[in-house]
């Protein structure tokens, strides 16, 4: 059989020669980046996942192989044979790693040509997304993604070190299991040995890694895909990867300590930066109070403030009917906003009212102290200087207002909050600011179901004090979970599971889970739970999202190497499309048609 590579042989990247090998003979293997004819010399970047290296093909010196070079076009794959010599006085490329040298071939292979690309491969291409995900192959030979893929390498290797090096097994669950209710749609697939069964793709590890603990594996983890039929923005994916961990005989203090030694080990290999430990910690309650939401960037300031007590009693009837009402009214004081126009003030409104807000008010303070404000009138001298107290009003001073029901005013005011930052450019991007938040309420009532759904997941255990509450006042219960938060974006979350039988069936009635559901559904894990299960928890990370602000990137599909759209689809491969009606056949299914607007 022939060997298109003859006897060439790559012995280097183009990233690595320099100066020190000035002389050796080498042979690189790539994509032509660009190629420039001046005069004769012809001038090659060449270009592989490490970096460019430019080679020349002189007449004077190879006018053989100088004649084959003139064939070159961008992306073709080629293989050189040279000397290499440092580049002439004024050639000299400080922004290359291999700036000061070039190749002189004395030998050239081509590999395999290439049509034009429908993009330039470089970092900074005016093209848009779809066209990139269509030509993801292409996509993927940016620099910029490359190093992002590379890097996304380099941190699932940092993690498994860590977890290796602290006793964890690397050990595998299904992808096939069966439907069980995690808080977003399943993937369903159908059986073919079983006509109208269907297993469903996890959501999570949860339950195999709780029976790794009740069989005595005491520390699990595994880098895994998860899959979730849910609507998906900038930072998710229907089939993502979890940092999935388990540990028997611990709290939430051994777990936390695990955790925050990975992110330690982690940040120092691929940024090189020392993080301090322990992180912060806040009870979900003060960080929605000061900050309106359970995923904090404590970053900047801006913190929310309650203001209903002030103005509860105040002349101006929109604050004081919400109160009322068992409302609350909270204010950001934005300082120095004064200048904000009032197109400025509409489109903070606008923004608000994403979240269901009805409108915002606002106060400004001018320099002389005085209030500008079409609802500054409505409060008496008292009310006015006790928000000067609370909000730390000075004068230039801006203050927004929210008021509505709990859920819409810290939603809407927490993420306004955000906005802001962004816009005053109050954020240090190379920062990376921790925080935990903890004490989870256990439940919230679903309006459309009428009834209770875990915060997180039934298999989450209440405070130890909490145990009354779970029939009792099921909303005032707290849950011993935790989330590891990271500039806004919730990073990981856990919690210490429920280990003990009756405890668990406690939470399923909460649930509105009658005996025969549950054992229906979740009978092996009650088994379990029987068999002497030790007391046990977890934290599961979202890698994807991990390696994006690792990289400093605004959206997981530039840290995964074939994503899909927001719609869930594959622009590349046109996944999801029809099958055949033998394969529907086969397994037992047939197709309706329905409208997307039923």
């Amino acid at each position: 059989m022939s060997d298109i590579l003859g006897d060439m042989r790559r012995t280097h990247h183009c990233w690595e020669l320099g100066a020190a090998d000035i002389g050796k003979e080498v042979v690189l293997m790539g994509w032509v980046q660009r190629r420039r004819d001046h005069g004769g010399v012809i001038f090659v970047d060449l270009r592989d996942r490490e970096g460019i290296t430019q080679v020349v093909f002189n007449p004077e010196f190879t006018p053989d192989v100088h004649e084959k070079a003139h064939v070159i076009r961008n992306e073709f794959v080629i293989g050189v044979r040279g000397k290499v010599g440092a580049r002439p006085d004024g050639m000299i490329n400080p922004n290359l790693k291999t700036g000061e040298i070039e190749v002189m071939v004395t030998e050239l292979k081509l590999l395999n040509e290439a049509v034009t690309p429908p993009f330039m491969i470089e970092d900074r291409v005016d093209v848009s997304e779809n066209i990139r995900l269509k030509h993801r192959h292409l996509d993927l030979r940016r620099p910029a993604l490359q190093k992002n893929i590379i890097t996304r390498h380099k941190a699932s290797v940092a993690v498994r070190n860590f977890l290796n090096d602290n006793g964890f097994l690397d050990l595998e669950t299904p992808v096939l299991t069966r439907s069980t209710p995690e808080g977003a749609r399943d993937y369903l697939v159908p059986s073919r040995v079983n006509p109208g069964k269907f297993y469903a793709l996890p959501q999570s590890p949860q339950l195999f890694k709780q029976l790794f603990m009740i069989a005595g594996f005491d520390r699990y983890y595994q880098i895994v895909r998860c899959f979730r039929d849910e609507d998906l923005r900038a930072e998710r994916q229907p089939e993502f990867t979890q940092i999935d961990m388990e540990l028997a005989f611990v709290g939430e203090e051994d777990i936390m300590a695990i955790a925050e030694g990975m992110m330690v080990a982690l940040f120092k290999e691929i940024r090189g930066i020392d993080l301090q430990t322990p992180f912060q910690r806040l009870p979900y309650d003060e960080a929605i109070a000061r900050y309106g939401l359970d995923k904090p960037d404590i970053r900047f300031g801006l913190e929310l403030k309650d203001m209903s007590d002030i103005v509860a009693g105040s002349d101006f009837k929109v604050f004081a009917s919400v109160v009322k009402s068992g409302g609350i009214v909270k204010a950001i004081n934005v300082k120095g906003g004064v200048g904000f126009s009032r197109k400025e003030l509409d489109d903070l409104t606008d923004f608000v009212a994403i979240y269901k807000a009805k409108g915002m008010a606002w106060i400004k303070v001018k320099e002389d102290g005085t209030w500008q404000s079409p609802i500054a009138k409505f409060f008496s001298d008292g009310e006015k200087q006790a928000m000067i107290e609370r909000l730390g009003i000075e004068p230039g001073d801006l203050i927004l207002f929210g008021a509505d029901t709990p859920k819409v005013v810290n939603e809407s005011l927490g993420n306004l909050r955000n906005h802001l930052a962004r816009k005053l450019d109050l954020i240090r991007e190379d920062e990376f600011a921790f925080t935990w938040v903890t004490h989870f309420p256990m439940f919230e009532y679903d309006e459309t179901e009428k009834r209770y759904q875990a915060l997180h997941h039934p298999f989450t255990a209440p405070l130890d004090t909490d145990y009354g509450k779970l029939t009792d006042d099921p909303l005032a219960a707290k849950s011993r979970a935790y989330d590891m938060v990271l500039n806004g974006f919730e990073i990981g979350g856990g919690s210490i599971r429920v280990h003990q039988i009756e405890l668990q069936k406690k939470i399923f009635a909460a649930l509105g889970m009658e005996q025969a559901e549950y054992e229906e559904k979740f009978g092996f894990l009650l088994s379990a739970l029987e068999s002497g299960a030790p007391p046990h928890g977890g934290i599961a990370f979202g890698f994807d999202r991990l390696v994006m602000l690792l990289c400093g990137e605004s959206s997981i599909r530039d840290i995964i190497a074939f994503p899909k759209t927001q719609k869930a689809s594959c622009l590349m491969t046109n996944a999801p499309a029809e099958v055949d009606k033998s394969q529907l056949d086969e397994l037992a299914l047939k197709i309706r048609k329905i409208s997307l607007d039923s």
